[in-house]
């Protein structure tokens, strides 16, 4: 952060005389709206020794994390609890149990026990594993593995409260209610062996906490996670930065444009909406200010820019990789198939900038106060680690777990490279230097980045398994098929509002890993008809979008107070942005060639991508109002029509919509040749 605060603070501003607000928030502004409104933002403030010793166990634990995703065979009735009981430890040192409780190095009694009871039922598990096995069933006879098993559970729906939130608790609570209620009309009205079932199933079995969810979480995005703070520290941030700036930063409402593509770059490691636009946004959001752009549409370019960061591939904040795990489809399948969604979604972003830079009459910023691409190929090598995981990966050379390991490896290596070439140099800002302590840091934040995934996920395995249990998703599909009679778009739509609620402040990966079993098994029902790879892209999507989507719309939130703009303006600006997140997941749900699934040609491939390109042109276009000057509303809804038109695969709606939207550009282009011809006479 102290790097990108600095270079903001020095960005000079273009030769443009502004008369609104250009002031920014600062570091501390930024804090205050996240602690209000992101529970992942609320907590302790440890300092001196208790710090450091924190610190240390964290990194220790990624290290753990990746020695035991590698190298160990740990039986997994042993791995898994301590892997939770770890982040559970860890969690209630960092996460108090109200918002605002800002006193130093303190920790209430209650808390204590909690720190206490709660990893020592999961250890306690772990160190009785076998044990457990044998018993099997008959652990229901054993109070004390009950109790312990109430404990745990209870542990972690209190974690979750505190750095996750309650959105998903309420979901979790009414299941694990059906799930009590359906046992004891099953048992005959057993209270007590139906509670004792749940407690054993959501504890002690695959159908819970430990299920498909937590497993990945341990398997792979612990270490992706730890991955992406090391690239973070390797200056492969303000590399991107720089590059965006090189390629765009000239052009009107430049600004605006490097934010767009520098976060594209930036969010596909980070896995973080929030995060991104942090990071980047410090040093974009007081660019576009200075250029003209008014608060609260530029916190709304970061915020949507760095949500869909996490779609853009080959990386999609690790989420890739767990879709390849859930579909069954290989990595190097998903990468291409997320190709053409995320070129339109930055393309509908930054044609929306480009437009109102042209309404405002906005210029770039002076070539000479741009990074030089001469100098910035030089640092092409920051990119190495990033290129070894993905032929690792697509080239099923190692597992991913493996290839996370070597990447991380690879990123050390390239940084010492980078302090090398450096000192040779004799450059003068070492900001990106890699040091001892960076990679401490580095190791630490993986942990901490890990915490609320990792207990996320625990609550997605308890969603997952109460479904399972109780056999309602064949019900919930009987619901939503009766509800959707038969109807897709009723079903797309009503899934759509499931995946905006659920992903309310959940981080990415676990979000997906929540929609992907709830979610996208009702919408591949036969009576529906969606493909599995639409299907979970559509859930991924609609997720993400959460981070934009007013009124919990934290990606925006965190935009505006950098911006000190409106924070609900800033979502609904956010909002139409991202437009194309919105349409595209129903596009290639109805027509999953848009995910070159079943395409017949090549000549239909491009076709899509070129159709597709010009129709998110004339939606964002609609949106916007202006061309090459402010458009009637008539024009509006018929380069809507015609752009949603040739977003649809078709020969017959290409034309259609191609006719609409060239045929009123072309209008546009006369009439504003004509007024500025009447001007100048």
């Amino acid at each position: 952060m102290s790097l990108f605060k600095k270079k903001a603070a020095e960005a000079e501003a273009p030769a443009v005389e502004l008369e609104h607000d250009t002031s920014v928030g600062t570091a501390a502004d930024v804090e205050a709206v996240m602690k209000k409104y992101d529970r992942e933002s609320n907590t302790r403030v440890w300092e001196g020794g208790p710090k450091w010793i924190i610190k240390t166990i964290m990194a220790l634990f990624s290290i753990y994390c990746i020695v035991d995703t590698v190298f160990l065979t740990t039986l997994t009735e042993i791995r898994l609890p301590v892997f939770v009981g770890t982040i559970l430890f860890l969690g209630f040192l960092t996460f108090p149990a109200r918002k605002g409780d800002t006193r130093v190095n303190h920790i209430p009694w209650y808390d204590i026990i909690l720190l206490i009871a709660g990893p020592g039922a999961y250890f306690f598990y772990a160190v009785n594993a076998r044990e457990v096995i044998r018993l099997s069933a008959r652990i229901m006879q054993e109070p004390l593995y009950m109790i312990v098993g109430l404990i745990g559970i209870l542990a972690l729906i209190e974690l979750c409260r505190r750095c996750v939130g309650i959105p998903i608790l309420c979901v979790a609570g009414a299941l694990l209610i059906y799930t009590f209620y359906t046992l004891n009309q099953t048992l005959g009205g057993n209270i007590q062996m139906a509670f004792y079932q749940v407690i054993r199933t959501m504890f002690y079995t695959a159908n819970g906490i430990f299920g498909g969810p937590i497993s990945v979480c341990a398997k792979f995005i612990a270490v992706f996670i730890i991955f992406g703070a090391f690239l973070e520290r390797t200056g492969i941030a303000s590399f991107f930065i720089n590059l965006a700036n090189t390629i765009a930063g000239a052009a009107p409402g430049g600004p605006a444009k490097v934010a767009v593509i520098s976060s594209a770059l930036c969010g596909m490691v980070s896995g973080s909406s929030v995060g991104n636009t942090v990071t980047t946004g410090s040093v974009t959001i007081p660019m576009m200010k200075k250029t003209g752009y008014k608060g609260e549409f530029a916190g709304a370019v970061e915020a949507a820019a760095s949500t869909g960061g996490q779609i853009m591939p080959p990386i999609m904040g690790a989420a890739a990789f767990l879709m390849a795990e859930f579909t069954g489809e290989a990595y190097s399948q998903i990468a291409v198939r997320a190709i053409l969604p995320a070129v339109l979604y930055f393309a509908g972003i930054y044609i929306a900038v480009h437009l109102e830079a042209k309404k405002l009459g906005l210029k770039g910023v002076p070539k000479d106060q741009l990074p030089k691409m001469s100098k910035l190929i030089k640092r092409i090598y920051l990119l190495l680690p990033l290129v070894i995981l993905v032929w690792l990966v697509s080239t099923n050379t190692f597992t991913m777990a493996k290839s996370a390991a070597i990447a991380i490896v690879a990123a050390v290596a390239v940084s010492f490279v980078n302090n090398i070439i450096g000192w040779a140099t004799k450059a003068e800002d070492k900001s990106d230097f890699i040091t001892p302590m960076k990679i401490f840091d580095a190791l630490e934040g993986g942990t901490k980045g890990s915490i609320t995934v990792a207990v996320a996920c625990g609550m997605a395995g308890v969603i997952s398994g109460c479904i399972t249990v109780t056999g309602l998703a064949s019900k919930l599909l009987s619901a939503i098929v009766s509800v959707a009679g038969g109807h897709m778009m009723v079903a797309l739509v009503l899934t759509m509002l499931c995946c905006i609620v659920l992903g309310m402040g959940v981080p990415t990966t676990a979000n997906y890993c929540i929609m992907a079993a709830t979610c996208a098994p009702i919408l591949m029902d036969p009576s529906i008809g969606v493909t599995k790879m639409a299907a979970h892209f559509f859930v991924f999507y609609f997720g993400i979008v959460a981070d934009i989507t007013p009124p919990v719309a934290l990606a925006a939130y965190a935009g505006s107070a950098i911006a000190k703009a409106d924070p609900m303006k800033t979502g609904v600006n956010a909002t139409k942005l991202a437009i194309a997140a919105f349409i595209v997941p129903y596009i290639f749900a109805i027509s999953p060639q848009m995910l070159f699934v079943d395409v017949e040609s090549a000549f239909q491939v491009v076709q899509i991508c070129i159709s597709a390109l010009l129709g998110i042109f004339g939606v964002a276009a609609a949106l916007n109002g202006f061309i090459f000057r402010k458009l009637p509303v008539i024009f509006r809804v018929l380069l809507a029509v015609g752009g949603l038109g040739m977003l649809i695969p078709g020969t017959l709606t290409d034309v259609v919509g191609l006719v609409l939207v060239v045929a009123i550009c072309v209008v546009e282009y006369l009439a504003a040749k004509r007024e500025r011809g009447m001007c100048n006479a």
